[in-house]
């Protein structure tokens, strides 16, 4: 099975980025409103400025992802895409690995080839977009040159950081939590819109958001999980356009407390990006 182009990676990205935008998904930002001092053309401008560094096939996965952020921090003025980044460009370059195995298990070898020189990399990403929150620990802190592998250092932050746990868990939260349900919605949605903004509201009902969690503590994270669960009966088993009203609700009352459940965000457009890749890739093993 050969792999994708560079042509079609960078298409597949920015599809998934403005697929994530078009779509109502509380507390973030999105065509549809707002929020948290930012506007949808920002994340649109940052995931074209990333994009063709993302697919980059000549580059280490570690330096994708420095220029993917340098070049959406200059595009946006802020952080809107560092999330995205970090789980877009293993997934890129396993994209365009030409062999037989599907994207998953390309995905665990490009994973396991990361290394110091990558770690080095996405510890200069990271302090460049300087992540509300961030703080700091007494091992691989990332405002430090990294002492070890990139695979190590994530494995030290997986307790507290979704995405560092996704590179320590093969992306199991995309390939067994996210992909299985995208298909579903897909299936039962009246739109591709309808079918993001349920992705996202699934994703908020069973994971803390990490990026509340940093900002704001556990607690206020798992008040917001424990909120959009609560709101089932207006996204299961697909939102509706007699709910949208009420889910434009709930993204206003968290706006208002800015919490922004922006690991989902990273989450959400992952899982387009992996299920768009897949689709491209040959059956039967595009998974």
């Amino acid at each position: 099975m050969s792999g994708l182009t560079q042509s079609e990676v960078h298409a597949l990205f920015i599809a998934a980025c403005r697929a994530e935008l078009d779509a109502l998904k509380p507390g973030n930002v999105h065509v549809h409103a707002a929020g948290h001092g930012m506007e949808a053309e920002q994340f649109t401008a940052s995931a074209e400025a990333a994009a063709p560094w993302i697919a980059k096939a000549s580059l280490r996965v570690g330096e994708r992802i420095l220029r993917a952020v340098e070049a959406s921090l200059a595009a946006a003025g802020c952080n809107t895409n560092l999330g995205i980044i970090l789980l877009a460009a293993p997934l890129a370059a396993a994209a365009e690995k030409a062999e037989p195995r599907g994207l998953h298990d390309r995905l665990k070898d490009v994973l396991a080839a990361l290394d110091d020189t990558d770690a080095a990399r996405v510890f200069a990403a990271i302090r460049r977009s300087n992540p509300g929150g961030l703080g700091s620990v007494e091992d691989q802190d990332v405002a430090s040159a990294p002492t070890a592998g990139l695979p190590e250092a994530m494995s030290l932050a997986a307790d507290r950081d979704r995405i560092a746990q996704a590179y320590v868990t093969d992306f199991a939260e995309v390939f067994d939590f996210g992909l299985p349900r995208l298909a579903r919605m897909r299936r039962q949605a009246a739109d591709q819109s309808i079918a993001v903004t349920t992705l996202h509201m699934a994703y908020l009902a069973a994971f803390a958001d990490s990026h509340i969690a940093r900002k704001f503590g556990a607690s206020v994270a798992e008040e917001v999980r424990t909120a959009a669960h609560d709101l089932k009966s207006q996204w299961q088993p697909v939102a509706r356009t007699d709910t949208l009203e009420n889910l434009m609700r709930f993204d206003s009352k968290l706006k208002v407390r800015q919490l922004n459940p922006g690991t989902t965000a990273d989450f959400v457009v992952a899982t387009l990006f992996a299920a768009d890749i897949c689709d491209r890739l040959s059956p039967p093993n595009r998974l």
